[in-house]
């Protein structure tokens, strides 16, 4: 039976099943704030002194450090490091992925697994750079191909400049900036992933978080090769 609902009509309910060859599940409910789309918190576990934002902070992050004490990503990715730090990523894994709309099962790599839950647990806790790709996190798309990710970014963005144009701002419809929003995304992840690196016995966080930024890297060539030319006939139906 699916849990992913929630009687509060302002929440969105994700829930992550991991269940491995060797036996134990791994379960992961994730509330989401409807309005903000940022993460409702639960327990009380204290910070961990690697989050802390003197020590990790990336090179382009605009936090101010008098304000953050900790990463505020770092500090929320803690629980999920300890969970998987023995596990390597190639081990095998099925993954089932409950969201309010519908429901994935999929055996994969765990990196696979672990790299859709990091991306949200990432965009949703306050990073200013990552957040930009909260809209995706609110239609989630669990094991997406390349091709996905790339079609979703662009309309996500396109988008973002309707609204930025109905508030009296210049929209950038040539998508001259995505390219550096994605940039900016490529050093975010490879700040954690070297962190991540330093703390885990094995690799499976780390990798999980190779593909996340393979997923940047990828959009980020697609636009120099300029995706829009690519999809253009794909809306022939518009143009008659």
């Amino acid at each position: 039976m699916g849990v992913a609902k929630d009687t509060a009509t302002d929440i969105i309910v994700f829930r992550y099943v991991f269940t491995f060859n060797d036996g134990p599940e791994k379960e992961y409910i994730i509330k989401l704030d409807k309005q903000t789309l940022c993460l409702i918190q639960t327990g009380d576990r204290p910070p961990s002194p690697w989050a802390a934002l003197k020590h990790f902070k990336c090179p382009n992050c605009p936090l101010d450090g008098l304000q953050y004490e900790f990463c505020p990503t770092a500090t929320n990715l803690i629980q999920l490091i300890d969970d998987f730090k023995d596990r390597e990523s190639i081990e095998e894994v099925e993954v089932l992925i409950e969201t309010p709309e519908r429901r994935y099962i999929k055996q994969v790599p765990l990196q696979t697994g672990l790299s859709s839950l990091l991306g949200i647990y990432m965009v949703t806790t306050g990073c200013p750079i990552l957040e930009k790709l909260k809209p995706m996190v609110r239609y989630h798309l669990p094991f997406p191909s390349m091709e996905e990710t790339t079609y979703r970014s662009v309309t996500m963005y396109l988008l973002a400049q309707f609204f930025f144009q109905r508030k009296g701002h210049k929209p950038d419809w040539n998508l001259n900036n995505l390219a550096a929003v994605y940039n900016d995304i490529q050093v975010v992840n490879k700040n954690i992933r070297d962190k991540l690196l330093e703390i885990a016995n094995k690799d499976a966080t780390a990798n999980a978080l190779v593909k996340l930024d393979y997923s940047a890297l990828y959009i980020s060539l697609r636009l120099n090769r300029n995706i829009l030319d690519e999809i253009e006939s794909y809306f022939n139906a518009y143009f008659v």
